[in-house]
């Protein structure tokens, strides 16, 4: 079916021409480029993502003249000026809907998958990360007095590690500014860090029917109504029904809260938990903060595998522009992944992809004799639970 087609285009086959013209539709640029569609821009960008190439002359060095331009989908001539006024002008809202649009097909593809927990409710995990950028070329980004960063909120589907929301703003921002964008769903678990504990916004989750698992800050002031046996031979210290006792709390979150101490046997680091899920065992809120893990390692990949933290453009648009297109390409290559069967090394998917973009040999042919003469190796990306703790 894909004989004579080139492997990058059989990635982006992903996206319909048709739901891409929906998407731009939606946001129109001020005016139009003729040399560079929406299209075209989109393709060269991507490109770029899955060959890390280092700027706009490199994009322009590479597909210039290159025979295959036509056969990857490209209609217009990539130059890097025209690529830079796209990047520019054109809403970087038309990628973000194009991203919620492979979310969608992502998340389809994954439904069946366990997010390694055993329960049947679903489990979001919510943090943010930081990229820093220099002060003096993103003046809008700002963080601290001589510093600029943008930071990226992300709340993945355990179930493949699927992004379902993301904000970019700029490093200023708190985190916990994010929930009041978030719409919950009745029966999810949502886990974050102590960061987001603000038991206002906590207990809009609560009115939701949502539950969330996050750990409490240390100056947290408690009265204990209730105690439950735990099994201290598996690291369980208690099991509590507490309730707030300042003022504010108890008007921010007048219900009661569980709070669980664990103590982990091989570190011997101490955590304290707090959720509004009392139906769940103890140890299994354990876990499922444990799982908070997969969003660090999800972080990890993207900083490592796509160009996110050095940026063609200065501007907002720009920066927004490349940030969306890159998590299109992670996107594409976990659809591809679960599609095709490859396993779980999307780090290795995407470096056999890049280094064939121009091959015509078909995506599942081009692993099979791929795959018959090395050996699956380790993730390059695995954090251990220890650094995970340690980075909190």
């Amino acid at each position: 079916m894909n004989s004579g087609r080139l492997i990058f285009t059989q990635i982006t086959d992903l996206i319909h021409r048709e739901q891409f013209n929906r998407c731009m539709l939606l946001h129109p640029m001020p005016r139009a480029s003729k040399s560079m569609t929406a299209r075209d821009q989109f393709l060269a960008m991507a490109f770029a993502q899955m060959t890390f190439r280092e700027s706009l002359r490199d994009i322009e060095a590479c597909l210039d003249g290159c025979a295959h331009c036509y056969a990857m989908g490209i209609r217009g001539k990539i130059v890097r000026t025209n690529l830079a006024y796209a990047n520019e002008n054109r809403d970087w809202r038309v990628y973000e809907a194009l991203g919620q649009i492979l979310i969608r097909k992502a998340r389809r593809l994954y439904v069946e998958d366990s997010n390694g927990l055993d329960i049947e409710e679903m489990v979001y995990a919510l943090d943010a990360s930081t990229i820093d950028l220099c002060f003096s070329m993103f003046p809008w980004a700002r963080f601290r007095q001589t510093k600029a960063a943008v930071k990226l909120h992300t709340m993945i589907d355990l179930r493949g590690s699927i992004p379902v929301f993301m904000s970019i703003t700029d490093g200023s921002v708190h985190d916990v500014n994010v929930l009041d964008q978030i719409v919950f769903e009745s029966g999810s678990i949502y886990v974050m860090d102590r960061g987001y504990v603000d038991f206002a916004r906590l207990y809009r989750i609560h009115q939701a029917g949502a539950f969330f698992v996050t750990r409490a800050k240390s100056n947290m002031a408690f009265y204990v109504s209730e105690s439950r046996p735990v099994d201290k031979a598996i690291g369980l210290r208690c099991d509590q029904s507490a309730g707030l006792k300042t003022t504010k709390s108890k008007r921010d979150y007048p219900e009661k809260l569980r709070r669980i101490r664990f103590v982990d046997l091989e570190t011997g680091k101490s955590l304290v938990f707090i959720t509004n899920h009392f139906g769940l065992p103890a140890i299994m809120i354990a876990r499922i903060y444990k799982s908070r893990w997969h969003i660090e390692l999800f972080f990890k990949w993207i900083k490592q595998n796509l160009r996110i933290k050095a940026f063609y453009g200065t501007s907002v648009n720009a920066v927004k522009t490349q940030i969306w297109i890159a998590i299109c390409v992670y996107l594409m290559v976990a659809c591809l992944n679960k599609i095709h069967g490859f396993g779980e090394n999307l780090s290795r998917i995407l470096q056999v992809l890049s280094v064939n973009v121009f091959q015509k040999t078909p995506i599942h042919q081009l692993f099979m004799d791929y795959c018959t003469n090395f050996d699956e190796p380790q993730l390059p990306n695995q954090l251990t639970f220890n650094e995970f703790l340690t980075g909190q």
